[in-house]
């Protein structure tokens, strides 16, 4: 039998919030016995000091993040740090004697100081960097060229607004999902439906989070946008594979993006407008110097404006709003409150008389959460602590009546802790998750009609960083507990660099595991419909599962990049993924959604090449992403419809080519780009034949039922879709006025008006694409 603990059982019956505090205090308890542990052989603390602080924007009190700062002794001998994106740097081991202190970035003023400094002693210094003046120095070449198609490291990939904009878009603004669909691995159902795979993954495989705050469905229905509009993003780190212990509960990616903080010295906004989208932004001081807000929201304008233009039929209609206050109680202290909103309703199959009448599809996103981060005056630690909550309700058929709705829901409470000691860090941290499932998927073939679930996940990790020499090694351990059973899963993590003076070899490795299954039905390119369970317990189908099976991952990679010139970067990473425990909905004839389940295993390899030239006047770059997916399905009925029990197929999403080559430059004031994009063809299960189908549940004459029609497949995918690849073109001119700043922007989408296969009709082999060639006016002002 397994050990149990009494108020782990008992505590359903507590409100959620006593819960929550119970597991984490008991949590935060274990991580600081820890950290003290980890502190007690300080005998190196007391022979040397820690300078640290925050780095802020003088114009608009934002925090500044890449900021290079270096500590120089008398005798020449230098050691430094670079800011993080809360614009914090920390420097420790520093001996006792006096420095010379700077603080540099491009295009700002250094700082320059004189600091003494006394063993044992931690020593807050904030700095304020104005744009007067500036020098361009090495290191600040290689600090601030953390980003751009061809910088990965060990699958991590960094993405700033900048690296958005240069992706030919619809609107006058950026969005992520435009240069997120750009990136080797990531495959997504195009401009349409708002759906994306990683590296052989899942969707529901994915983790997606913005400032800290769980996203279930992050793209709109209208594939180039997401929920994340570029004027708001500070940074993203989007991992492909071998994401470290800090991350969990998910077997694919990360996504994880950090918003900036509104100005705190003046207000400012901004308003775009386009056929397909119009924004307004709004950031300024509510305290000034303490306190900022930052909103932004954004409506479509698709189904009324640009659907006439380019005549054909756009039933989208989307929006989003989110809102940001930032505040700095002290100088060793950041506090933020971050809210967002989406809602998308459209049908994205086309009336056309087809067997499969189209769905309206509707699904809405809320969130809200708060983050806190402390750095104790006396000790070499920072502090941070984050809560949010989280939800996606999504539905389809008539907004009246709707033939099945879904709702998942989950409040969110973490804490981080990083000891900074003389050999390296020590990360660790404690989470714990109380989620909510509701779904009603009426009907009689779904096997299901109404369900809810209360699944709960706690995790506490520990994860140091060491450098020897160019080497750097974060080994890592989680400890997962999800409510199917008491003893925890262990994820064992490795990430490996070694920078060489032109070079970078990196690895990762890991074991991943996932509670929550989404379940959709793959044989329906047009469906982004998905509903939520969790993890998987005996069943009467299932009765060979043992309780508590989950879904588990493998990653392994290793990657080499390397700047032969200082204008040319090139990089490749490979990268294997095994899956087991993978749940999938069951073949069956009958082509309707299904909650049943059948189980799988799955695994996925493949590489990147990537490219990139940054010269003067213009940037280049160009991936190659090679990627190979199987799954192995085990079902008893396949015996009868293919004579196996066991039975390895392709998933739709395993596209093995892609090609993304983008050029951008600057012509008589006028920033011109062009991205070509290549996919080869999706696998999709062919039609052989139909027959009628009827449910008998009485002595009846079989000649009078009524009869529904059934499909009869050949082998699950064993056909290939056509070759998807598409140019986009666009250009951005900015006229300055006094106080304001107005930018216009044309693009062509699909210049060539390639006619790119979204969904084919199996009944008639009717097909719809995905959209024609498109062009686009917008206009942004910004004062």
């Amino acid at each position: 039998m397994r050990p149990t603990e009494p108020w782990l059982n008992a505590s359903r019956s507590f409100p959620p919030a006593f819960y929550v505090l119970l597991v984490l205090l008991r949590s935060l308890a274990c991580v600081l016995l820890l950290l003290g542990f980890l502190a007690l052989p300080g005998e190196a603390l007391g022979q040397s000091a820690t300078v640290r602080g925050f780095i802020t924007d003088d114009d608009t009190g934002e925090p500044m993040e890449l900021v290079a700062v270096t500590l120089r002794d008398g005798a020449g001998e230098t050691r430094g740090a670079v800011t993080t994106g809360e614009g914090f740097y920390i420097i420790t081991g520093v001996p006792t004697g006096r420095y010379a202190m700077r603080a540099s970035f491009l295009g700002y003023a250094s700082y320059t100081d004189t600091l003494d400094v006394t063993a044992g002693q931690v020593y807050e210094v904030n700095v304020v960097l104005s744009t007067e003046g500036g020098e361009l120095e090495e290191v600040l070449v290689e600090s601030e060229r953390s980003t751009g198609s061809a910088r990965i490291t060990a699958g991590q990939q960094i993405i700033r607004p900048a690296d958005i904009e240069r992706i030919p878009t619809l609107d006058a603004a950026g969005d992520l999902a435009t240069l997120l669909t750009s990136l080797p691995g990531i495959v997504s159902t195009g401009d349409r439906g708002g759906q994306f795979f990683v590296r052989g993954g899942e969707p529901t495989h994915n983790l997606v989070q913005i400032d800290g705050m769980m996203l279930y469905q992050p793209f709109h229905i209208l594939g180039f946008y997401s929920t994340f509009p570029a004027d708001i993003i500070n940074q993203t780190n989007v991992y492909a594979g071998g994401f470290g212990s800090g991350f969990g509960e998910r077997i694919s990616s990360v996504i994880d993006v950090t918003t900036r903080s509104g100005n705190n010295r003046r207000f400012t906004g901004s308003g775009s407008i386009s056929p397909f989208i119009a924004g307004l932004q709004i950031e300024g001081p509510i305290i000034p110097g303490q306190a900022s807000l930052l909103v932004s929201v954004r409506e479509s304008l698709v189904e009324d404006v640009a659907a006439p233009i380019i005549n054909d039929d756009l039933p989208y209609v989307f929006g989003d709003a989110f809102g940001k206050l930032s505040f700095t109680p002290s100088s060793n202290q950041r506090l933020s409150f971050t809210a967002l909103r989406t809602h998308d309703r459209g049908s994205l199959l086309e009336d056309v008389g087809s067997a499969v009448e189209p769905e309206e599809l509707r699904w809405r996103n809320e969130a809200i959460g708060g983050r806190y981060l402390i750095l104790p005056r006396e000790y070499p630690v920072s502090f941070r602590a984050n809560a949010a909550y989280s939800r996606l309700t999504s539905s389809i058929g008539p907004p009246e009546q709707p033939s099945r709705v879904t709702e998942i829901q989950n409040f969110n409470a973490q804490i981080d802790i990083t000891f900074f000691g003389p050999a390296g860090a020590w990360n660790a941290g404690t989470s714990i998750r109380l989620i909510e499932l509701e779904s009603n998927l009426g009907g009689t073939f779904q096997n299901l009609e109404n369900r809810s679930e209360e699944p709960f996940h706690w995790g506490m990790y520990l994860e140091p960083e060491f450098e020897m020499g160019d080497l750097k090694i974060r080994p890592g351990i989680r400890a997962q507990i999800f409510d199917v059973q008491f003893e925890p899963f262990w994820e064992p993590r490795l990430r490996l660099v070694w920078t060489r003076p032109k070079s970078e070899w990196s690895a990762a490795a890991g074991m991943y595991q996932q509670a929550i299954i989404g379940l959709y039905d793959r044989r329906d390119a047009a469906s982004v419909f998905t509903a939520y369970s969790s993890a998987i317990r005996p069943t009467d189908r299932l009765d060979d599962i043992s309780e508590g099976r989950v879904q588990r991952a493998w990653h392994g990679l290793v990657g080499y990049r390397a700047n032969p010139t200082s204008w040319l970067e090139v990089s490749a990473e490979g990268y294997a993924k095994l899956i087991n425990n993978l749940f999938i909905s069951e073949w069956t004839a009958y082509p309707r959604f299904t909650t049943n389940l059948q189980p799988a295993e799955g695994r996925s390899f493949g590489f990147d090449l990537r490219a990139e030239v940054r010269r003067p006047g213009y940037y280049l770059s160009a991936t190659y992403g090679y990627s190979n997916t199987e799954y192995q399905a085990k079902q008893a009925e396949l015996q009868l419809w293919y004579g196996t029990e066991t039975l390895a197929f392709r998933p739709p999403h395993d596209r093995r080519h892609q090609v993304n080559l983008l050029a951008s430059t600057t012509l008589a004031g006028i920033d011109l780009s062009a991205r070509w994009e290549f996919g080869s063809g999706l696998p999709f299960s062919r039609v052989v034949g139909f027959d009628g189908f009827a449910v008998i549940d009485d002595i009846v004459d079989p000649f009078s039922l009524p009869t529904e029609r059934r499909v009869i497949y050949e082998r699950p995918f064993s056909g290939l879709l056509p070759a998807y690849h598409r140019l986009d073109l666009s250009g951005n001119y900015t006229i300055e006025m006094p106080g304001a700043a107005l930018t216009v922007s044309g693009s062509l989408i699909n210049v060539y008006n390639r006619a790119n296969l979204f969904y084919l009709d199996v009944f008639t082999l009717r097909r719809v694409d995905q959209l024609p060639f498109v062009p686009s006016l917008g206009v942004k002002i910004t004062v």
